[in-house]
């Protein structure tokens, strides 16, 4: 029994050391909340194009749905997939300038996972960035559209957005710890972000897409970022929230293993090398 209750209160200790990373985190992100909501801004601009293309689309079609969704839920749509990719914070140059400038070693000292260190830490500032974006996003779709009716959408959203920055994090983690090889790792991230904007469905809802390209899509982790989120706003079922969950959980779990294969070829590389 002391066994068990020294194990569980050293689990404790340990969870409460990654959430007060989170929470240290979301505080000192809140300090520069002025400044998220003037970078937002970029959002409006975004939207604003996309909302004059999609009314023109469906104009020229003449039908008020296209691949099921009306001209409303595609702009709600887009809202919530955008606020997911620009909440993303910029964990490639954190990583960059760690190993460069050898705060790395320091980080790896500490009596804390580093992959985990950094996740809660990108959860923290994620979720910061998420409510100034979906605050400024939902004020365009108020002024256009009146109030929004899709139900418990908002919880799914943000439910299922769990997941999507998860699934982020690790394959731009994987990317990241690539700058223990490579000096720049930006034009890698570059290229997995073009592939988000595509087939990860945030320029397009995936349903738009041929069926050889949805059912491509399907297989791979993409879809789990922005499509997932997105979806789960606008078309709220929950045995569709179940689903998803579900299909994110297991490429957490899948898309953790190379993430720690390259991390430990990363430490062992930093230490042959004397970092």
């Amino acid at each position: 029994m002391n066994t068990l209750s020294t194990k569980s209160w050293r689990l404790r200790d340990k969870v409460q050391k990654y959430i007060s990373v989170g929470y240290i985190t979301v505080r000192n992100n809140f300090a520069y909340l002025r400044s998220f909501f003037i970078r937002s801004w970029f959002l409006l601009i975004i939207l604003f194009i996309f909302v004059q293309l999609w009314r023109i689309t469906y104009q020229g079609e003449g039908s008020e749905v296209i691949a099921g969704y009306t001209f409303e839920q595609m702009i709600w749509y887009l809202i919530f997939a955008e606020a997911i990719i620009l909440s993303s914070p910029r964990l490639p140059i954190k990583i960059e300038e760690e190993v460069k400038k050898g705060d790395v070693g320091y980080q790896l000292t500490r009596p804390m996972s580093y992959l985990l260190y950094h996740y809660f830490s990108y959860l923290g500032e994620a979720y910061v960035r998420l409510i100034v974006n979906i605050v400024l996003g939902s004020a365009l779709g108020l002024v256009l559209f009146g109030r929004p009716d899709f139900g418990w959408g908002l919880f799914g959203f943000f439910v299922v957005s769990i997941g999507s920055f998860t699934v982020n994090y690790l394959m731009t983690m994987m990317l990241s710890l690539c700058s223990f090889w490579v000096e720049e790792t930006r034009g890698l991230v570059f290229v997995y972000n073009k592939i988000l904007f595509i087939i990860g469905g945030l320029m397009l809802p995936l349903e738009i897409f041929p069926p050889y390209l949805q059912a491509i899509s399907h297989w791979l982790p993409f879809q789990t970022v922005a499509y997932f989120a997105a979806k789960a706003g606008v078309h709220f079922a929950w045995i569709m929230i179940g689903k998803m969950l579900m299909i994110q959980l297991i490429w957490i779990v899948f898309l953790s293993f190379p993430l720690r294969i390259i991390y430990r070829k990363g430490v062992r590389k930093l230490h042959v090398n004397g970092g």
